[in-house]
């Protein structure tokens, strides 16, 4: 079996890796590619990348290549990772928002309808490569932010076989089972909403029900994402939270802390990446591979660290290190490795990913992406239904798929009125006035990478 890494010069591509040697003989994976434009970081990330499937599992056949056929052709599944425009782009959407006094983070934000403006063309370029070229059954698992909007427009122009996935829920039922010493083997989560955007109406460990001591915990607000909520909203709410929903409840903390901050986390990311970036460049991956990884710790260790700091004024307390040898731990990639295992084993389980809504949550339309614990077989994704959603939690999945919806519209048909109406509509922007001078200044910034905008 192949698989495929469209964006394998990326940063965190050794974790792509590992996940993938450390399982790739269960799953009987042959083949593995990691292809990216970029020649250098391809080089270097890439290049940590094959040193440490190498390490993990020699039999696997590990390559690079700038060669986007080539990587595509007869693959069973591909995983998508890209950023359009470089960190420096990022760095810009957000600023022009924050400009406005707007949340400029890059998936929940305004930002966010800009970088998909990037994203989804150069994405649906890949998916008519992959049309051509891979096996006819290829799976495409989109971890190009935002993912959300990238996943409905992709499906909305008739890419059914792609699939959004994030790990921000699967990390955080991570984070549970450590926090009781068990295994994340043994925790399931009930989650429903939107990518960035999602609530657990249930969490199981060993069978038992535990949400509801976990929000009454003081140590899971210390050791777990749930650091960024007050006891006192999840315990209103009624249910554990994504992280990213800080950023609609706390909303104008959010923009005055990064305003006080005075740096955003794009900022944060591209001096991190420069840095070790031209760092690595410099050095021996295959004869000094233990230099490398020393320099690669320290430097992502400081991006970890930064997680949503500067946003909400709380940093992790775990110091980061990779070990190439400890038991994955799933995140990144092993989600999609899940899906995998899931299809190509014959049986039925449970996960959380992007897919589409069909009467899952009532009063979304059927053809809605959602993210949503669903049963996965190879029959496909047949997500759970939510019999009685939270009215607070279903009004502004609602409101924020109505955004998503209008922004794949906006730029599937490269429509300048849909992209000032699905900020109109974005609970975070919420204004005719800054949706047009937004959508403007988007278009201005992203006119290198899109044409055809009316």
């Amino acid at each position: 079996m192949k698989l495929t890494v469209i964006g394998g010069g990326g940063v965190r591509s050794m974790f792509l890796a590992k996940s993938i040697a450390q399982r790739a003989t269960d799953l009987h994976i042959t083949e593995l590619v990691f292809m990216d434009t970029d020649a250098d970081k391809l080089r270097i990330y890439g290049g940590m990348a094959s040193h440490v499937s190498h390490m993990l599992n020699a039999d696997l056949h590990f390559r690079l290549t700038t060669d986007a056929v080539d990587a595509v052709r007869d693959a069973d599944y591909i995983i998508t990772t890209i950023r359009v425009g470089g960190d420096h782009t990022r760095v810009r959407d957000e600023r022009i928002a924050l400009g406005h006094g707007v949340l400029g983070q890059e998936t929940t934000g305004a930002a966010g309808l800009s970088f998909a403006m990037r994203s989804v063309p150069a994405l649906a370029a890949y998916c008519e490569l992959i049309q051509k070229h891979a096996k006819p059954s290829v799976k495409v698992f989109n971890f190009t932010n935002p993912a959300g909007v990238v996943s409905q427009a992709l499906r909305d122009m008739g890419y059914d076989f792609t699939y959004g996935i994030c790990d921000a829920p699967s990390g955080m039922l991570h984070q549970f089972a450590d926090l009781y010493g068990e295994s994340a083997d043994h925790i399931v989560g009930e989650c429903y909403g939107l990518n960035h955007l999602s609530f657990f109406r249930s969490i199981l460990l060993n069978g038992r029900e535990i949400m509801p001591e976990l929000i009454e915990r003081d140590d899971a607000y210390a050791e777990t994402d749930m650091r960024f909520f007050e006891k006192g909203l999840l315990q209103h709410m009624g249910c554990v939270l994504n992280e990213y929903l800080y950023y609609f409840f706390y909303r104008e903390q959010s923009v005055e802390n990064i305003l006080k901050a005075g740096v955003t986390r794009g900022e944060v990311i591209e001096d991190i990446n420069r840095q070790m970036t031209e760092e690595l460049s410099h050095m021996d991956i295959e004869n000094d591979f233990a230099s490398c990884l020393a320099c690669y710790e320290k430097w992502y260790g400081r991006r970890e660290d930064a997680y949503m700091a500067n946003e909400t004024g709380i940093k992790r307390n775990k110091p980061w290190s990779f070990d190439v040898f400890a038991p994955d731990a799933g995140g990144y990639a092993g989600v999609a490795l899940k899906f995998i295992e899931l299809v190509e084993s014959g049986t039925t389980g449970s996960m959380i990913l992007c897919a589409p809504n069909n009467g899952a949550i009532p009063t979304l339309e059927d053809d809605d992406i959602i993210e949503i614990t669903c049963d996965i077989s190879r029959e496909g994704a047949v997500p759970h239904k939510v019999e009685h959603p939270d009215p607070r939690a279903l009004e502004l999945i609602r409101r924020v798929k109505a955004y998503e919806r209008l922004a794949a519209k906006a730029i599937v048909n490269r429509d300048k009125a849909a992209a000032v109406d699905c900020l109109l509509l974005h609970p975070l922007v919420n204004s005719y006035s800054l949706a047009t001078r937004l959508v403007d200044e988007y278009l201005e910034l992203n006119a290198p990478y899109i044409t055809g905008w009316q």
